[in-house]
């Protein structure tokens, strides 16, 4: 069996085991790197039952694993990614069948801290909404309403993107979530000042997605991408942000004001407290208080 035949079976073994979108993508990514190396580098040829734990150790070492598309070396934490996605893929393959051994029993993760959230600063902050604020027309102040909700709730863009009107209960103070992290349903509590906005927002809409184009119809989460390198452009933030920014923005916040890590999973709906410890940061200013 070749490779790459391999692949599309794991890639619906994984849908059928209900892993998002974002994670395919990513083993998909991940495998067709090394078919590449191996029918163009390693030598190995296109058939699965080549490879062994050397080629495996000789890909995960060779330049085509290691860097990173626009030059330098991959940072610790995505060659980590990498390593997870080969040893889970070949794990696999054994397992149902396809070939006599595992491959990738031996592959290891490197040791490393996790990188600090890329969160924009609080003048950072001030400036994006600052700037939005003064935003003309339908396109700005649906960005506007968008970015303040992202970093007043912590959603990610494809959940915000993904709202309808109808999950939206300014009564109560909460969203519906349709489409959160493992296509799960969740919801997320409003602020006083995002409740505001919304209710400003939503006069005169009725029913429809909570964030449209000019067509009327759903944004996508990469238009909101675009729109959100347009305006830290016009905020003069020169800093490298993305919307997920907003998201550690929050969570960073939410940490320094109440100290308490496992209300920012709550806020987060992490399902496990490794991945907000990251946020569990000291500043300097409370070092020097402390002592």
């Amino acid at each position: 069996m070749r490779i790459t035949q391999a692949l599309e079976k794991f890639l619906v073994q994984l849908q059928a085991d209900g892993r998002s979108p974002h994670t395919i993508g990513q083993y998909r990514r991940h495998i067709r790197l090394l078919a590449r190396w191996a029918r163009d580098v390693g030598h190995v040829g296109k058939k699965l039952d080549q490879v062994g734990h050397e080629h495996v150790a000789a890909f995960l070492a060779h330049p085509v694993a290691t860097g990173r598309r626009g030059g330098g070396q991959k940072l610790a934490t995505s060659a980590n990614c990498l390593r997870s996605s080969l040893k889970t893929f070949l794990c696999y393959c054994h397992r149902a069948g396809y070939i006599p051994h595992d491959p990738g029993q031996l592959i290891r993760r490197a040791l490393c801290a996790p990188a600090p959230p890329r969160a924009m600063s609080n003048d950072e902050q001030k400036l994006l909404l600052a700037v939005l604020a003064k935003a003309k027309g339908s396109e700005g102040q649906r960005d506007h309403a968008l970015f303040h909700l992202m970093l007043s709730t912590g959603i990610r863009v494809g959940s915000a993107t993904s709202l309808d009107l109808s999950g939206v209960d300014l009564a109560r103070g909460e969203v519906q979530l349709q489409h959160a992290k493992g296509n799960r349903q969740d919801r997320v509590f409003l602020g006083k000042a995002i409740r505001a906005h919304l209710k400003r927002y939503l006069a005169g809409k009725t029913a429809g997605p909570l964030f449209t184009g000019r067509n009327g119809q759903r944004i996508s989460t990469r238009h909101a991408h675009r729109r959100f390198r347009l305006w830290l452009k016009k905020a003069g933030i020169t800093r490298p942000a993305s919307p997920h920014s907003l998201r550690h923005s929050f969570a960073t916040t939410l940490y320094r004001k109440t100290g308490d890590i496992l209300l920012v999973k709550e806020a987060l709906r992490h399902r496990s407290i490794a991945s907000t410890l990251v946020y569990a940061r000291g500043s300097e200013e409370q070092l020097r208080l402390a002592l």
